[in-house]
């Protein structure tokens, strides 16, 4: 089973992440956290990577309901959005599939979260 969904764009690495930051935004998403692997691997291993951000993506009324619901859910947040450039040079996008996240947690109360986010990144996805 797949636990992410993604599509490859035929855009630069920078119009993706201002187009997959868009997007999340009218799904009712913040980005919490942008980390900079290729820089971040360079500084402390000084080794070259290809181009990798990691979007940690909220949505604060869901975030909310599932801390409601799951004290330790926290572990599982935010939900991450990767934007990287494949070693062919292409630019790709992939978010985490929260319903194969929660089904770790086995706790019936989340489904209905974790499903209704799932619709919402996989619309930010698919809008590429």
């Amino acid at each position: 089973m797949k636990y992410y969904f993604n599509k490859t764009l035929d855009i630069s690495f920078d119009e993706a992440i201002e187009r997959v930051t868009e997007e999340l935004k009218k799904e009712g998403f913040g980005i919490l956290t942008d980390i900079d692997v290729q820089n971040t691997l360079k500084k402390k291993l000084d080794v070259s990577f290809r181009k990798y951000r990691i979007l940690g993506a909220c949505n604060p009324q869901f975030a909310y309901k599932a801390l409601q619901n799951e004290s330790r859910i926290g572990t599982m947040l935010p939900c991450n959005v990767i934007v990287q450039e494949t070693e062919g040079g292409d630019i790709e996008v992939s978010a985490v599939d929260p319903i194969s996240s929660m089904r770790a947690v086995q706790n019936p109360d989340l489904e209905d979260i974790a499903n209704q986010i799932q619709a919402k990144l996989k619309s930010v996805v698919d809008s590429l």
